[in-house]
C-alpha cells in the first residue's frame, strides 16, 4: 500500500482490525479519561476488556506494520486514519483525501493529544454518512462515524448528538447500559478541547 509521504512507512490495509475486540478501546477510550471524570473509563463500556485491549495494543502499534483505515466517500473528500508506528514516535494521522487529487492532506493527529483542525459536525457526518461503494475500505456508516469521532472540533452540536453516537458505539459491540456512559465521556472530551475557528478555511473546502 503506498499513500504520498508515508513512503518510508510499512502501510498494510487494516479494515480487518475493526471486527477484532480490543479496537474501540484503543481508538477511544483516551478521549474518556480526561477532565477529572468520577469514574475511570474501562474497555468493558465498549463490550470489550482489558486482555483484548492490550492484545490488539500490539498489533496496531507494532512498528513493522502500520494499520490504514480507508473512508472514501462518494460525494466530495474522503479519510483516511494511518496508525504511525514510527519507534518512539507512535501516533495517529488523520489525513484527506479527494477524489480530483492523487495526494493527500494531512489535517489532524494524536499523540496523547489531538492536534490540527478538526472538522465541524456537518463536515464529519458527510464523510460518515456517504460511503463510496466502488472503492476498498470501510462502508458501514456507524463504523465511519467512530474512526473520525476524535477529527470532531465544534462547539455546536446538534441535539441529536448524543442519540447518534450512543447508537453507533451500540452496532459496534457496546452494551446498551454502557455506550451512553461512553458517548457522554467522549462528548464531555470533545467539549473542552479547542474548537474549529469558523473564521478557519474548512479542511473540506478544497481551498
Amino acid at each position: 500500500m503506498l499513500i504520498k509521504g508515508y513512503d518510508a512507512g510499512p502501510l498494510t490495509p487494516g479494515e480487518s482490525l475493526l471486527a477484532r475486540p480490543g479496537f474501540w478501546s484503543n481508538h477511544l477510550l483516551a478521549m474518556c479519561g480526561d477532565g477529572g471524570c468520577a469514574e475511570p473509563p474501562v474497555p468493558e463500556w465498549f463490550g470489550e476488556d482489558g486482555a483484548d485491549t492490550d492484545a490488539l495494543s500490539e498489533v496496531l502499534f507494532d512498528p513493522e506494520h502500520w494499520p490504514v483505515l480507508r473512508v472514501p466517500a462518494d460525494d466530495g473528500p474522503g479519510a483516511v486514519v494511518i496508525y504511525r508506528n514510527l519507534d518512539g514516535d507512535y501516533g495517529i494521522d488523520y489525513l484527506l483525501t479527494r477524489p480530483d487529487r492523487s495526494d493527500v492532506e494531512q489535517i489532524a493527529g494524536w499523540d496523547g493529544d489531538f492536534s490540527g483542525s478538526g472538522m465541524t459536525w456537518h463536515e464529519l457526518t458527510r464523510i460518515a454518512d456517504n460511503p463510496y461503494l466502488g472503492a476498498e475500505g470501510v462502508q458501514d456508516m456507524a463504523t465511519r462515524f467512530l474512526l473520525l469521532l476524535p477529527l470532531l472540533t465544534d462547539p455546536d452540536l446538534p441535539d441529536t448528538a448524543s442519540a447518534r453516537l450512543i447508537a453507533a458505539l451500540a452496532a459496534v459491540g457496546a452494551p446498551q447500559g454502557t455506550a451512553s456512559i461512553a458517548a457522554e465521556h467522549l462528548l464531555a472530551h470533545l467539549r473542552r478541547r479547542p474548537h474549529h475557528d469558523p473564521a478557519w478555511a474548512s479542511p473540506l473546502s478544497g481551498t
